[in-house]
């Protein structure tokens, strides 16, 4: 059987993660060309890469390399257009987080990959990392009981690239960029039950000088089931990434950390190449990463995607989930505009451009 062809959007951090998944872990999948804004960076990227082609114009790329599978890895405000002309030209689609800019985007979206039979597939790695998934077996043989609370945390001192930190581009802060990870992880832990509410505490304490978007925010959201969870996020922690899970029951507790015990411990007088995602200075102690992809799940979530697309299965993590992410991440914006607690689903979603524009007032 042929591998299935898939086409990257993009040449930034996340391209390249994705890239290195399919060419070392997902064995069906051939990436037949990648798009990029500048044609010196898709070049570049497809040169680095191996990949047989590289466009700067979508349509182009979508009617020459003729793939059967688009990988979305452009900036936020992006991801309507590219998910838009590839659904249109027939291709299944995987997106990077967040889903859309807006809600009403997110629905055109699914409706038209809904209307065509094309599977759009939302790429939420925590629920494909291996020592999550661990967790998550854990919980579900009943090892702690019945949970009455999940944690989520993910911190490091900033974003790798300038559009994150640009309302107009990102859509917001630390909430966009990693709160959705533990709106989407509490979901997939309560087998998708429906959110009753959130109240998210925000505050930009580090990043002043360059935006205006919230850079630490606490959240805390209630499902139907009764588990309540709380979400840490932050672009002001110093030391490289840190991911970490807590799991209460009433007969156990489960901890466990994405980085840490996935990493040596190791002393450098001078520095080294790389210690980890977001660690900086490699100079003293570090904790050094090994398959840093492999362990965050991005393999596992791609090769799951290739095989519902090759063997017509529906997806674990769909469009419908990035929606409803999207609609929790309004409600947090509403809450800690208001001070209050915002009750799901939200009957009559703010009209903005971009979810920050809530809290912002604009």
């Amino acid at each position: 059987m042929e591998k299935t062809k898939v086409a990257i959007l993009g040449t930034g951090f996340i391209a390249n993660i994705h890239v290195e998944s399919y060419q070392r872990f997902v064995h069906d999948a051939q990436i037949v060309a990648v798009y990029g804004r500048s044609e010196e960076n898709a070049k570049a990227f497809a040169e680095s890469h191996g990949i047989p082609a590289y466009y700067t114009d979508v349509d182009t790329l979508l009617k020459e390399a003729a793939p059967e599978v688009v990988d979305i890895c452009v900036p936020n405000y992006l991801h309507y257009e590219m998910c838009m002309k590839a659904a249109q030209a027939d291709k299944h689609i995987i997106i990077e987080k967040p889903l859309a800019m807006t809600l009403e985007q997110a629905d055109e979206m699914i409706a038209v990959c809904k209307e065509r039979g094309l599977k759009l597939m939302y790429a939420e790695e925590l629920c494909f990392a291996p020592k999550y998934e661990r967790v998550r077996a854990l919980v579900e043989a009943g090892a702690v009981g019945d949970v009455y609370m999940l944690k989520q945390g993910e911190k490091h001192s900033g974003p790798h690239s300038k559009w994150f930190y640009q309302k107009e581009t990102a859509g917001g802060g630390v909430m966009m960029d990693m709160g959705c990870h533990a709106l989407a992880w509490f979901r997939w832990m309560n087998k998708n039950a429906a959110a009753t509410s959130v109240y998210a505490d925000m505050k930009t304490v580090f990043h002043n000088a360059i935006t205006d978007c919230d850079d630490n925010t606490i959240t805390l959201v209630e499902f139907e089931n009764g588990v309540t969870c709380e979400a840490e996020d932050s672009w002001a922690k110093h030391g490289g990434m840190d991911d970490r899970i807590e799991i209460y029951g009433t007969k156990g507790v489960s901890y466990a950390d994405l980085f840490r015990g996935n990493s040596a411990l190791t002393y450098s007088a001078d520095g080294y190449d790389y210690a980890s995602e977001k660690a900086g200075s490699s100079q003293g102690w570090t904790f050094t990463i090994f398959e840093e992809a492999f362990n965050q799940g991005y393999p596992q979530e791609l090769a799951h995607f290739i095989e519902c697309v090759r063997e017509d299965k529906t997806p674990l993590v769909t469009g419908e989930d990035g929606r409803a992410v999207l609609e929790m991440i309004y409600a947090a914006y509403l809450s800690a505009k208001s001070g209050q607690k915002i009750r799901l689903p939200l009957e009559n979603p703010p009209k903005v451009a971009y979810p920050i524009e809530i809290l912002l007032g604009e």
